[in-house]
């Protein structure tokens, strides 16, 4: 059964830009056991554990998801929206929408005509965002102009659904899953006394050119990182293995290997895994990921760095589904590897 603290992340909207609620929640979370919490001007939240270490481990997650931002409002008083990230349009079709106010969120819906209404050659036909509306209700242009500014942003109604097996299905599942991931394993860390500095960052804009962590690894200036995103699941119908691998759901967090993993961290996960029994998957990558592992990995003089990532059915749409035994397993696993790292240990590869 989710905790409190995953709860209040899934259901706390906030798309790239617009994170400012949903790192309030990260910030009640860690204040009662990280020794600083600190935000920056990018709206990055840092917690540090042992901030007098020598050797420096940075944990990133991005807090942000996928939404909509408010472009134009029509004579009618529907409103036009652009994305923010990487929307399937199939997807926004049907959904009930949050319009992000000055005076609070407010509903609407996302539709189009109905089938009895579209041609042919409409009901083959995928819409473009430009011919999208959101409904909130409004009978006029003037009325929705009083609730509604330019540069608002909309997100998925926020939900979250238990399902059979300990499977959790909702919005927002990436990457507010890693974001639960490495603040958990922060507080085992905090519990027994590092070695080494530990800074957990909640990252923004992830979903528009991994910005957060670009800064946020110049601040913090890490030698070691660990970047915890969500993966594609394969094992639901239509995926071919062949070509994506074998990732199910509920067997284990995954750890990456390829050019943005750095092959002493891998090891060390894999020790680490071994000695504590934790399940693990592995999945290659011949390319830099998508995610914040891409960045961090790159900044200053280069940091060693290592992915691991939740398996993840149903990526960027609102029914994102997950195992909590792969988040916990995640958590156990990166406050494994943070106490089993010492300032004298190299991580260049032989």
């Amino acid at each position: 059964m989710p905790d409190q603290f995953l709860k209040d992340l899934l259901l706390t909207p906030g798309t790239s830009g617009g994170e400012q609620k949903i790192q309030s929640v990260v910030r009640r979370f860690v204040q009662e056991f990280a020794d600083e919490v600190t935000t920056d001007v990018l709206g990055n939240v840092y917690a540090t554990v042992n901030p007098s270490g020598t050797k420096t481990i940075l944990l990133d997650a991005h807090c942000d998801q996928i939404g909509l931002i408010v472009r134009h409002i029509d004579s009618v008083g529907f409103i036009r929206v652009n994305p923010v990230g990487g929307w399937d349009m199939q997807i926004l079709l049907g959904q009930r929408m949050l319009v992000h106010t000055a005076s609070g969120p407010i509903p609407g819906v996302i539709a189009r005509k109905p089938i009895h209404l579209l041609d042919p050659e409409e009901r083959k036909t995928v819409p473009k965002m430009k011919e999208l509306w959101i409904d909130i209700g409004s009978v006029s242009e003037a009325e929705t102009r009083s609730i509604v500014q330019i540069g608002d942003f909309v997100t998925p109604e926020p939900c979250l659904r238990e399902l059979r097996n300990g499977r959790i299905s909702g919005v927002a599942m990436d990457d507010r899953a890693g974001i639960w991931v490495i603040m958990n394993a922060l507080k085992q860390v905090a519990a027994a006394k590092p070695a080494v500095r530990i800074v957990a960052v909640s990252s923004v804009q992830e979903e528009i050119g991994l910005r957060g962590a670009t800064t946020s690894a110049r601040n913090v200036a890490p030698e070691i990182s660990i970047a915890v995103d969500v993966t594609h699941a394969t094992d639901c119908p239509g995926i071919d293995q062949n070509e994506f691998g074998r990732i199910e759901i509920g067997r284990g967090p995954v750890l990456v290997r390829g050019a943005n993993a750095n092959p002493v961290v891998f090891d060390l996960l894999m020790a680490q895994a071994a000695s504590r029994s934790i399940p693990v998957q592995i999945n290659a990558l011949g390319y830099p990921a998508s995610n914040d592992g891409a960045a961090v990995q790159l900044a200053g003089a280069g940091c060693a760095t290592g992915l691991v990532t939740i398996p993840n059915r149903y990526m960027h749409s609102p029914v994102e589904l997950v195992a909590e035994s792969d988040l916990c397993q995640a958590a156990d696993l990166i406050a494994a590897f943070c106490l089993a790292v010492h300032p004298e240990m190299s991580f260049i590869p032989a």
